[in-house]
């Protein structure tokens, strides 16, 4: 298959990443379905896509035919078989749980068509663990979008070993269709590239929370102030969902026994709660205060 025969899209999962997916492909021309088990979840979805358009529109950022085209381009359904049955170009975007993942992909698997890319927009389950679900290994690999998907340009390409040369080669190729920038790993790493960077910062700040050497605002102060960054790692955090955060460190815990993995006392706390972050409107932060 070549980049030009990609004309439909699929997403699995219509929560946060998985709608704004969708959306960005609907707008770049690409016919996009959008699924999910949770009808709740497809109509949050929907609501937004109604709301967000009209306000690119009042914007300027796009025009009323471009926004009445990009919403056309757009649906939603419960149906996975229904969401992927015409698809090329498959994104799933679900749970951050393995066992969830390999069975969503052995589903794509029997309905999407056999020449169709099944991708993982996973943050760091490397699709080395997914493809042999399927039996189209070579068409599996990760393209990993950062939040909000939307507004942030970088895309990671994960080709693995099993990955084929053409695979990787579309999946670049879509990102820049869709106005992103697109990096390729050329092989698999834990935490692939950028996260695998921040990944350190962030379990170092934590663990500075922790001994009690100083408070989460001071030290997200110290890294927008001192190192430049756009946030802290506990604003980031916030941004990204401690819930994800939670489940990435125990996942990674059950993978290696590596206990130093396990998410601190102070992210569970937050967790038990249901302290999110800003979907939830508190986590390190309070967002509810004016």
């Amino acid at each position: 298959m070549k980049f030009e025969n990609v004309k439909n899209i699929a997403i699995i999962g219509a929560g946060n990443m998985g709608h704004q997916i969708a959306t960005l492909c609907a707008i770049h021309g690409f016919k996009t379905t959008c699924t999910d088990i949770s009808e709740e979840t497809l109509k949050k979805a929907e609501a937004f896509v109604e709301k967000y358009l009209p306000g690119r529109v009042e914007k300027g950022k796009l025009t009323e035919d471009q926004a009445k085209t990009a919403r056309e381009n757009l649906r939603f359904t419960s149906s996975l078989e229904d969401a992927v049955k015409n698809a090329d170009f498959v994104i799933e975007a679900a749970v951050e749980v393995l066992d969830v993942k390999r069975k969503i992909f052995a589903d794509l698997d029997k309905f999407a068509p056999a020449h169709a890319i099944l991708a993982t927009n996973s943050s760091y389950i490397v699709s080395s663990k997914i493809a042999d679900a399927t039996s189209r290994p070579e068409k599996v690999c990760n393209v990993h979008f950062f939040n909000p998907a939307l507004v942030m340009k970088l895309v990671e390409v994960v080709q693995g070993e099993h990955v084929s040369d053409e695979t990787a080669d579309i999946a670049m190729a879509f990102c820049e269709k869709i106005d992103k920038v697109p990096v390729r790993l050329r092989k698999e790493v834990d935490g692939f590239l950028l996260n695998r960077i921040f990944r350190a910062i962030g379990r170092e700040a934590q663990w500075i929370l922790e001994m009690g050497v100083a408070t989460h605002e001071d030290i997200d102060k110290a890294c927008v102030y001192g190192a430049g960054h756009p946030m802290g790692p506990f604003r980031l955090n916030d941004l990204t969902g401690i819930d994800l955060s939670y489940t990435m460190g125990i996942e990674a815990f059950r993978a290696t026994g590596d206990r130093s993995m396990l998410p601190i006392p102070s992210l569970v706390e937050h967790y038990i709660k249901g302290e999110y972050g800003q979907k939830t409107g508190k986590g390190w932060y309070d967002y509810n205060e004016k």
